[in-house]
């Protein structure tokens, strides 16, 4: 209720600040027309001088012009205010004579009484206004504009790198390129706001001679002065006027160049020029030097020139004494942090004890194979494949790190994940990998080998036998694609164990941009990020791609209010992934072939099921395993022949047990229910499993 009711207020001041200040503008256009009381008139004048210094102070206390962005608009509604001041002013000294207090005294006390002093004065002050300030600052205005907006491009681009590089986020960049496109406006409006000022200068010229002509003429015709003091009389009022308005468009002018010539930094113009003007002792001993030499130069003033050597030594003995304070506090501060660090133990994060997610360990033999000077090396060949995988299964994996092991074989490596072995293999960098699916009937000299990654059979051979294995169609392969084959392998087969938490909720906030809508629902309301993580995993178990993860968090929102079991859930989201599930499995014709599932096998597996911590399993007897294992045995090794590709078909009751029970023993057989079949998808029964009594 108090923050609502400070926010109210805000507003409120806000607005009324708005209205006052509009009233303010449009009373310029009133300051004109209307005539004014000489005592209003000495109050705005009054006005007029504070708003100059206030204005001038306040640039001295900026970091950049980012802090004072409404100074261009600001300049043309002082120049306005002075202009109406000035033609308020110029009515009253042609009609009355007279025009206040502050102008009679600037025209008696700054000009001495002698207006031809003041005139002296008033055109010194607007030469060293238009010639000096005001043309540099639209100089400096101008140059600055046309190499801000040149330097733009540049300086989007370093935004951009930063920001993909992770260096800012998106709303530090959103900000800076605000900030970048406000400086080159406000450049570009001085350019043209430092016109107003000239401008301005050049009317005060225009109407102090109108004051001092016209003021002249009319009361000397009108017999109220002679021409001698006509011409003393309104030479100190109109003196006195051009001081009034010109002394404060000098302190804003002298504002707009010290704003245009600053450069962005974290301190305010005092600090910056104390810190770089008395930051050398060595240059305030030399200047002391000098000045002690003209203080005894006959002729010269001695006690201006000593006093002034004798606070510059005083100065220099001070920002010495400091600056060698602040040496010997760095210093002590850096031993005791040496010593620190040599007492205690070194402070390591426990991010350094952590294993990898994936490695591969090599020999020394192989480690040519991760030369980076070469064309394609294994680091290079191992990041493509993290990217396929990215795209194919829908993850994002972690970087695979790649490291030498003294202690194992030459040229034997291993793959592992979470720092345990998961698969391994032997390479020859000097020669080639020589497979053929049907077995290798061509007799050709070389080393008896399995293909690490899918086990066939196959030989090392040399350079010479390759050209021989090619001639007769055999698939020859380098040993860099042997090893990235196998790697991409392990990573297919086990990307369910890649896939934490912290990469699900990095794959959850690319997706929330766009489906920001179902992601809130669905977490945490519904589902926790770790369930989210656990029916991922089921999906990858079985080579279920998460590319499609709106659908999958879309079906996960719909039923995790009815049930929070995993295994259900997967299920679920199973049948709302059908079609990416069938396209995987179905043959050129865009046939489904099916092994299915006798109904009495059904029936028994449906009544023996039990659910675990790993899911649901039948529990059976030994022999009756046996039996169903020997006839998915012989019918996949049919069909597998015929180079046929087939799923077994159950129904959705029995689906999760029979692939939990089959899992071990046939890992590659993908088992679907009749719910995660497309009505239009064709299907072709190549065979039937049971269990013989």
């Amino acid at each position: 209720m108090n923050n609502q009711t400070t926010a109210q207020r805000r507003a409120t001041l806000a607005n009324t600040l708005n209205i006052l200040i509009a009233f303010v503008v449009v009373s310029i256009i009133g300051i004109i027309v209307i005539p004014m009381p000489t005592f209003i008139l000495d109050f705005l004048l009054v006005v007029n001088i504070s708003l100059g210094i206030t204005i001038l102070v306040l640039t001295l206390f900026t970091h950049s012009v980012l802090d004072f962005l409404s100074f261009p608009t600001l300049l043309l509604v002082t120049t306005m205010i002075r202009l109406g001041l000035n033609i308020s002013s110029t009515r009253l000294i042609l009609t009355q004579g007279d025009a206040g207090r502050v102008i009679d005294t600037f025209g008696s006390f700054v000009a001495g009484d002698n207006y031809i002093v003041g005139a002296v004065l008033f055109i010194i002050i607007v030469i060293v206004q238009i010639l000096v300030v005001t043309n540099g600052a639209s100089r400096v205005a101008e140059v600055s504009a046309r190499f801000t907006l040149d330097a733009m491009p540049g300086k989007q681009m370093a935004i951009d790198a930063d920001l993909n590089s992770g260096l800012i986020n998106e709303e530090l960049a959103k900000t800076r390129r605000s900030n970048l496109e406000k400086e080159a406006n406000f450049y570009g409006a001085m350019d043209g706001a430092s016109k107003f000022v000239k401008g301005d200068a050049i009317a005060g010229i225009i109407i102090t001679l109108i004051n001092l002509i016209g003021g002249i003429i009319i009361h000397s015709l009108q017999g109220g002065y002679t021409i001698t003091e006509a011409m003393a009389h309104f030479g100190q009022l109109t003196i006195g006027d051009g001081l009034v308005s010109q002394i404060p468009s000098l302190l804003i002018s002298v504002a707009s160049g010290v704003l245009v010539t600053r450069t962005a930094n974290e301190k305010a113009f005092g600090d910056t020029i104390g810190g770089e003007l008395f930051h050398t002792p060595q240059v305030m001993y030399i200047v002391a030097t000098l000045l002690s030499i003209f203080a005894l130069v006959p002729g010269f003033p001695f006690f201006p020139f000593i006093l002034l050597a004798t606070a510059l030594v005083v100065a220099g003995y001070l920002v010495g004494e400091s600056q060698k304070a602040t040496a010997q506090e760095a210093k002590a501060q850096q031993q005791q942090a040496v010593t620190q660090l040599e007492a205690e133990p070194v402070d390591e994060s426990a991010s350094q004890f952590q294993v990898d997610r994936i490695a591969v360990e090599i020999g020394y033999g192989l480690i040519p194979l991760a030369n980076e000077d070469q064309d394609s090396s294994m680091t290079d060949q191992i990041a493509a494949i993290r990217k396929q995988l990215s795209y194919e299964l829908g993850i994002l994996l972690n970087p695979i790190r790649i490291r030498d092991n003294l202690q194992m074989n030459q040229h034997d490596y291993v793959i592992k994940i979470k720092g345990n072995d998961v698969a391994s293999g032997t390479l020859y960098p000097d020669k080639f990998l020589v497979v053929e699916p049907g077995g290798i009937e061509e007799e050709i000299d070389g080393i008896d080998a399995k293909e690490p990654a899918f086990g066939l059979d196959a030989l090392w051979v040399t350079d010479k036998n390759k050209e021989i294995a090619e001639l007769h169609d055999y698939t020859v392969v380098d040993p860099l694609t042997v090893l990235v084959t196998h790697v991409k392998e392990v990573m297919k087969q086990n990307a369910d164990e890649l896939l934490g938490r912290q990469e699900v909720k990095e794959l959850l906030e690319g997706l929330k941009e766009q489906y920001n809508v179902v992601i809130d629902e669905l977490i945490p309301d519904i589902l926790q990020l770790g369930d989210v993580q656990k029916v991922l995993q089921r999906l990858l178990k079985e080579a279920v791609p998460i590319t499609d993860l709106v659908t999958i968090l879309e079906t996960l929102a719909d039923y995790g209010h009815a049930t929070k079991d995993h295994e259900t859930l997967t299920e679920y989201v199973r049948q709302a992934l059908k079609r990416t599930i069938v396209k995987e499995h179905m043959d050129n014709q865009g046939t489904l072939n099916v092994i299915t599932v006798h109904p009495d096998v059904e029936d028994r597996l449906a009544s023996s099921i039990q659910k675990s911590t790993q899911g649901s399993i039948p529990v059976l007897q030994p022999q009756e395993v046996n039996q169903l294992f020997d006839s998915i045995n012989q019918q996949s090794s049919m069909l597998t022949a015929q180079g046929m590709p087939f799923i077994l078909l159950t129904s959705p009751k029995i689906r999760p047990a029979m692939r939990n029970l089959l899992s071990f023993n046939f890992p590659e057989l993908s088992v679907l229910s009749l719910n995660e079949i497309p009505n239009e998808c064709p299907i072709e029964s190549a065979g039937m499993i049971s269990m013989n009594n």
